[in-house]
């Protein structure tokens, strides 16, 4: 275009050839060329994935606690670690209930209480480590502080496995058939303790829950079964479906509870026998392959205008209601 060639870098100066010019040195092709792959965030000093491996080494070695645990190797499973149970309530709460704590935290400077003393008192005499700990560290576990003070480290719960659970339930010495529960994408871990405490209470032999998209046995979940989830075994299976699949293969009777069942709970003839009770989540119910690996669908008949029941509510009803029938039987 006309009058562009007294722009300012409109003409090429020197010999007119492409490339560095002489006494770049190459700088610019050098910056072309790859650096190489991005190292991994743990590798990097300054990641704050990096300063959270740092810090909770530094907690481990110093006695000090760790919170959920959550923190692995690089290219490591994830792994269920100690459960850290926040405030005097819940504490006093967890130790009456027999929860297998391993440390009781108190922070520098706490008043006591009644529930303080009792505390510590059933950590002196239950061998559980009591620490005193800077308010900091127990700040850092909690949201805005709300810890009161005291904390409880419960370890992480030994899962059985699913075939183990069976064998165990078969070998029993009480003579009564299998009776199980497994739970479907049940997420709540209240509804989770909830039915743990009444399959104990009823004669059950044991939980089941999904690797994935489960509660699992967390404080709170110990805490709501008041302790009978130190007696009773829950196992944790990699694929639920598989699993009933496999116990239906060796004569469980596989029943999945649902507001709209085939058959009623009034009708239900298979009680006497070993039985499988599948309980669904608190929102959706029974997913799409459990419900087609039940042997039949089990409604509860009400008399009220209430569409559904508490997934723990129905299972403790359900529960209660074979109990009756095979002490009749």
């Amino acid at each position: 275009m006309a009058g562009n060639s007294s722009r300012r870098g409109a003409v090429r100066k020197g010999d007119g050839k492409k490339g560095a010019s002489t006494g770049s040195g190459g700088q610019r092709r050098r910056g072309l060329e790859p650096r190489g792959a991005t190292p991994p965030a743990e590798a990097r000093t300054k990641h704050p994935k990096a300063k959270r491996i740092r810090s909770a080494a530094k907690a481990e070695a110093q006695g000090r606690p760790t919170g959920r645990g959550r923190t692995r190797a690089p290219g490591a499973k994830p792994v269920d670690g100690p459960e850290t149970v926040l405030g005097r309530n819940p504490v006093v709460e967890c130790l009456r209930a027999g929860v297998p704590a391993t440390a009781l935290y108190i922070a520098v400077g706490t008043e006591s209480d009644e529930r303080l003393t009792e505390s510590i008192q059933y950590a002196s005499e239950h061998g559980i480590a009591i620490l005193e700990v800077p308010r900091t560290d127990l700040d850092r576990l909690s949201k805005n502080g709300l810890h009161q003070g005291v904390a409880l480290q419960v370890p992480p719960y030994e899962y059985a496995h699913p075939d183990d659970l069976l064998s165990r339930a078969r070998a029993g010495g009480s003579g009564t058939p299998p009776l199980l529960v497994a739970m479907d994408n049940v997420t709540d871990p209240r509804n989770l303790g909830a039915v743990i405490r009444s399959v104990a209470a009823f004669g059950g032999h044991g939980v089941v829950i999904p690797q994935r998209r489960s509660a699992s046995v967390t404080a709170v979940a110990w805490r709501t079964s008041a302790g009978t989830a130190a007696r009773l075994p829950v196992a944790r299976a990699t694929n639920l479906t598989r699993t009933l699949k496999d116990w239906a293969s060796k004569g469980i009777t596989v029943v999945g509870l649902d507001a709209e069942g085939e058959t009623s709970l009034d009708g239900f003839e298979a009680a006497t026998g070993p039985v499988v009770v599948v309980v669904g989540s608190e929102g959706k119910g029974l997913s799409r392959l459990v419900r087609e690996s039940c042997d039949t669908t089990l409604s509860i008949p009400m008399a009220g205008p209430v569409e559904s029941l508490n997934a723990s509510v129905a299972a403790g009803v359900v529960l209660a209601d074979i109990a009756r029938r095979r002490r009749q039987a």
